[in-house]
């Protein structure tokens, strides 16, 4: 444990912070998960909308740190490789 009282502080930050970024990361992950689902079930409105919000989703991720910009670049792309797969068959 910290003896000195910034360092305290910084530690009360620290959790807080991590609490935040715990449950954002949490809401992009089922986010993806359902966009991947629509996919799946094959109903091309709902999939189309829900994988516009996951990259939406995703853009903000990493606006604000939260993943790197080459891993949203690679979920993106694995998302819109499926929609299109969808919309060909």
């Amino acid at each position: 444990m910290p003896n000195i009282k910034s360092a305290k502080k910084r530690v009360k930050i620290s959790a807080v912070r991590r609490a935040a970024n715990m449950s954002k990361r949490s809401e992009l992950r089922t986010t993806i998960k359902k966009s991947l689902s629509s996919i799946a079930a094959g109903n091309l409105e709902v999939a189309k909308n829900d994988v516009r919000l996951a990259i939406i989703k995703l853009d903000k991720a990493v606006s604000k740190g939260l993943i790197h910009k080459n891993q949203a670049a690679r979920r993106k792309s694995r998302l819109t490789k499926k929609l299109n797969a969808l919309m060909q068959a």
